[in-house]
């Protein structure tokens, strides 16, 4: 059955890089396509043939032409079908590569295009697994992607995060809901790095937490030892927990949800830190500035803000935000201690955010070597065909004495 028969083409122009989806780019921009009245048509989500600009055949694609990327790689073959077998041979393939590297089921399962599911990202607590499906075409095969998440991990309740700038960009509302099973009761425990966390999966951030510092919350415990710790823009405590777990002192977690505290501190309780623990509700500057005014002094010093620069026409604004909360936080570490800067804006490099942060270190008033530079966790695979896969950077400095 010749299937791709019946499915539209698009078409690269001439002057268009073939070469680079031939080589594993998966993303086709909205000037790179040949587009007439019967593809402006295609409804978002689409499926489609792709050709270079001789008509060979290049994959399947899916098409949104309200898109920048307006179109997305699906498969090399344009007979593949993205049924639910589809989507259980690239889940196993995920699963089998987090099998190997976690002992428990809490994890990225699916890193978008790295894990072969294009603008699918899912995370998995336990028995729950929380769908974020950014891209048109994730929506329009929801039923079949959770047929075969429910099918080949065995989780018994699937949640739908539809929120967030992604789902904007492809046209998409806003949705959260339930796909399979019950809603969970309350916030799960998710043990990581010696911890417990607690991950609120359906009025947190995100997908209830960051899987993808643990590693470099690891890291940064083992300097935690004997140490008084500040976690800046901490979430539900994700550097502070972590470290109270490797043996600090004590720890000062500083978010400007209330929420997110209050998960924090519930973790606080689980893991047995309590009484090393405490929260300050604040914008995050504002307490920098303060702590500093007070001639506040902690031996470990952690910033992981959100992203400042998202995108390109952010990068400057960005990078002198980075720069800032550098200056502002250098002086509030002792002398001989460290401090850990984390980006996850995607269009802000290493090299770019190294030297911000540099900056604003000297600016601090302090001189640094950097010990460590950390990137997302294994279960956040990177396509070394796209840049924008790879978005998590974290500087570990130790200050002068």
């Amino acid at each position: 059955m010749n299937i791709s028969a019946d499915r539209p083409i698009v078409r690269l122009k001439p002057k268009a890089e073939a070469r680079a989806i031939r080589h594993g780019f998966p993303w086709v921009y909205a000037d790179e396509l040949v587009t007439d009245r019967r593809t402006q048509g295609l409804a978002p989500g689409a499926l489609a043939i792709l050709e270079d600009g001789e008509r060979r055949p290049l994959g399947l694609v899916t098409v949104n032409m309200t898109s920048k990327i307006i179109a997305r790689m699906l498969d090399r073959d344009p007979e593949a079908v993205p049924d639910q077998a589809w989507f259980e041979v690239r889940l196993s393939r995920a699963l089998g590569l987090r099998a190997v590297l976690y002992d428990a089921p809490f994890y990225r399962l699916v890193h978008a295009e790295a894990d072969g599911l294009p603008g699918i990202v899912i995370d998995r607590y336990g028995d729950v697994a929380v769908v974020q499906p950014n891209a048109a075409w994730a929506e329009a095969h929801l039923t079949a992607l959770v047929a075969a998440l429910v099918a080949v991990t065995g989780v018994t309740t699937v949640i739908k995060n539809g929120q967030g700038r992604s789902r904007a960009l492809e046209g998409l509302a806003e949705d959260m809901g339930i796909l399979a099973g019950n809603a969970p009761a309350g916030p799960l425990e998710v043990p990581m790095n010696g911890a417990v966390y607690m991950a609120d999966l359906m009025g947190g951030q995100k997908t209830g937490l960051f899987f993808d510092q643990r590693p470099n919350h690891a890291f940064a415990a083992r300097l935690a030892r004997g140490a008084r710790v500040l976690d800046v823009f901490s979430h539900v405590g994700g550097f502070a927990l972590a470290a109270l777990a490797a043996g600090a002192v004590q720890a000062l977690a500083v978010d400007a949800s209330a929420p997110a505290l209050a998960l924090a501190e519930a973790g606080a309780r689980a893991s047995g830190f309590a009484d090393r623990f405490a929260t300050r509700q604040g914008d995050a500057f504002a307490v920098l500035d303060a702590l500093g005014a007070d001639g506040a002094q902690f031996d470990l010093v952690i910033c992981d803000p959100p992203a400042f620069a998202p995108a390109k026409p952010a990068l400057e604004a960005g990078l002198r935000a980075y720069e800032r909360l550098a200056r502002l936080a250098a002086p509030l570490v002792a002398p001989g201690g460290y401090l850990v800067l984390c980006s996850c804006s995607h269009a802000a490099d290493l090299q770019s955010f190294r030297n911000a942060s540099a900056r604003g270190i000297g600016r601090g008033g302090r001189r640094a070597q950097i010990l460590h530079t950390g990137f997302a966790g294994p279960d956040h695979p990177v396509l070394p065909q796209l840049a924008e896969s790879s978005y998590l950077k974290t500087l570990t400095f130790r200050l002068d004495g």
